[in-house]
This record gives structure tokens, C-alpha cells and sequence, in this order.
């Protein structure tokens, strides 16, 4: 058991400021480390947002993103090199960037990515320039240097190294002409997850990314992967998705797991939210995910 360190991480540089940036408050007040030995370690505030898409990348904010994603990396390391557990509350899901360039400064990790979408988007696809599209794609190498090569260290973790689970975005996305998965990256599908069930999903999911790296993984929550019936507070949204039930026993068995090295929650937008009803439901989803890993809170 770990002792949780929350770091906020309200950039929406690679969206847009709708309301995300405040999920970080909107989840603590609701009650998400009631119960839980957890410390509010720090807060990485963005750099100013520039709605102006870059000419050279084709994307928004490429290079305080880059900045962004280093100085997210130093917070997540601190944490990491404190014996502690981070929980890195978002923001959009370009933050993942910096979550990843914590661990690989450290060597090779996996990754744990669920999300309605895979957001494997090339900035020619992507019809707005968001990076919250593409962080996936960023992540492992595959878009302009600047963001595929932070600190010169290149893709941040390998293609085989990833697995997707939940998304339900493939028809879509072949519409709009986003690049296709590669066939190392082990991708599982809302279908998928359901024809196994949730706990047997990612318990081979976890499996998986236990046998290809020795560093333990990384989990990655975009909260569009619950059912759009229980979550409409998201910018994108799309029908279907993952019942309560469902992502609470994902993040149960990957976060029981002791290579897990760290989560993050991400693109829950409050402002979407106005009675507050969503934001409790989800903290009381994570707190009880979490619960797995942590330390019960001293009396």
C-alpha cells in the first residue's frame, strides 16, 4: 500500500478552455481522497492558451506544450522518487505527454490507455489542431519532432509496450482519415472488453504490459470511456461506453496491480456539471479504484 500524491494538472492546451481545467477542484472537493491516505503534493499551472493553430506542426500550443510536458514530468517524478503513488488530475489528455516523460527518463514503461477514443489523430486529420486528439499518437513517436521528441528521447513508450482498452471510436475515426492503429499496439475494443468482461479485460491487459517491460505501467483515464447516458460532462461526446460497475472493476484490478506506477484522469468538464451530481459519482468511482492502492487514511 502507497501513500497517494495528487498532482493537479489543469492544462487544456491541447483542447481548449471549456471548463476542463477545472475537473483537478471540481473532483477534491467532491469528496475523491475521502478515506484515503493522500497528500495534495503540487499544482503545474500552463502557460498562457493560444487559440492560434501553429503554421509549422498543424497543431495549438505545440510549444508550451512541450514546455508544459517537462515541467509535468519534474512534478511527476518528484513524486515517483518519494516512494509515493501519483494521481495526476487533468485537464485534457495532452498531459499524458508529461506523465510518460516522467517514466521515461526513468526507462521503459507500458501504458494503460482507456478512452472512448484512441486519438491516434495526424495534425492533417485533425480538423482543429487539438493535441488532446493525438496524444496517443504523439506518445509513441508518430507526429512533428517537437512533440515526439521531448528532451531527445524520442518516442515515449513503445508501441507494444500500450494497450487500449474501451474505445468506441473506429468507425469515426476511419471517417475523418485518422492513421491507422499499429499492429503492435494491442487495442480491445468496447466489444471486446464486454465479450470478456470488464475484470478478465484488464487482467490481460495488465498481464500483457507486465511481460514487455520491467518498469511497471502507466494508467491513463479519459472519462469519455463511460457510457454517455452516465457522463455527458465531456466535450466529445458519442453513444455507448463503460458502466460505472465496469471502470471501477478495470481500475481495481490494474491499479491492485504492483506495477502500477501511476494514474491519470482527465477531460471531465464541470461546467457540464452544474449540480455537481456526476462530479461525486465519478470521485466515489476513482476513491474506491484507488482504495486497491493506497493506504487507508490515519484516523
Amino acid at each position: 500500500m502507497q501513500e497517494l500524491a495528487i498532482v493537479e494538472a489543469p492544462s487544456v492546451l491541447g483542447l481548449r478552455p471549456s471548463g476542463v481545467q477545472e475537473l483537478p477542484t471540481a473532483l477534491l472537493d467532491a469528496g475523491l481522497l475521502a478515506g484515503l491516505r493522500a497528500v495534495r503534493a503540487v499544482r503545474v499551472d500552463p502557460p498562457a492558451y493560444d487559440p492560434a493553430r501553429d503554421a509549422d506542426t498543424g497543431v495549438l500550443n505545440p510549444h508550451a506544450i512541450a514546455r508544459y510536458s517537462a515541467r509535468l514530468a519534474d512534478a511527476v517524478g518528484g513524486v515517483l522518487d518519494a516512494g509515493r503513488f501519483p494521481v495526476v488530475l487533468g485537464g485534457d489528455c495532452s498531459i499524458l505527454l508529461g506523465n510518460l516523460l516522467a517514466l521515461r527518463r526513468r526507462g521503459r514503461h507500458g501504458l494503460l490507455f482507456l478512452d472512448g477514443h484512441t486519438d491516434f489523430y495526424q495534425p492533417s486529420a485533425e480538423p482543429n489542431g487539438e493535441a488532446a486528439s493525438m496524444e496517443l499518437a504523439l506518445a509513441t513517436g508518430r507526429g512533428p519532432w517537437l512533440l515526439t521528441d521531448l528532451e531527445g528521447r524520442g518516442s515515449l513508450v513503445r508501441d507494444e509496450d500500450v494497450v487500449a482498452l474501451g474505445f468506441r471510436d473506429a468507425a469515426e475515426s476511419v471517417l475523418a482519415g485518422m492513421q491507422p492503429l499499429p499492429p503492435e499496439l494491442h487495442a480491445v475494443d468496447l466489444d471486446g472488453v464486454r465479450a470478456s468482461g470488464a475484470a478478465a479485460a484488464a487482467r490481460q491487459a495488465v498481464d500483457r504490459l507486465a511481460a514487455g517491460t520491467g518498469g511497471g505501467f502507466w494508467v491513463h483515464l479519459d472519462v469519455d470511456v463511460l457510457d454517455d447516458a452516465i457522463m455527458p460532462a465531456v466535450d466529445y461526446r458519442q453513444p455507448d461506453g463503460l458502466t460505472w460497475e465496469e471502470l471501477e472493476s478495470v481500475l481495481r484490478t490494474a491499479l491492485a496491480d504492483p506495477r502500477a506506477v501511476g494514474l491519470d484522469v482527465t477531460i471531465f468538464n464541470p461546467r457540464l456539471d452544474p449540480d455537481g451530481t456526476i462530479a461525486a459519482r465519478l470521485a466515489e468511482c476513482l476513491r474506491r479504484g484507488l482504495a486497491v492502492r493506497a493506504a487507508p487514511a490515519a484516523d
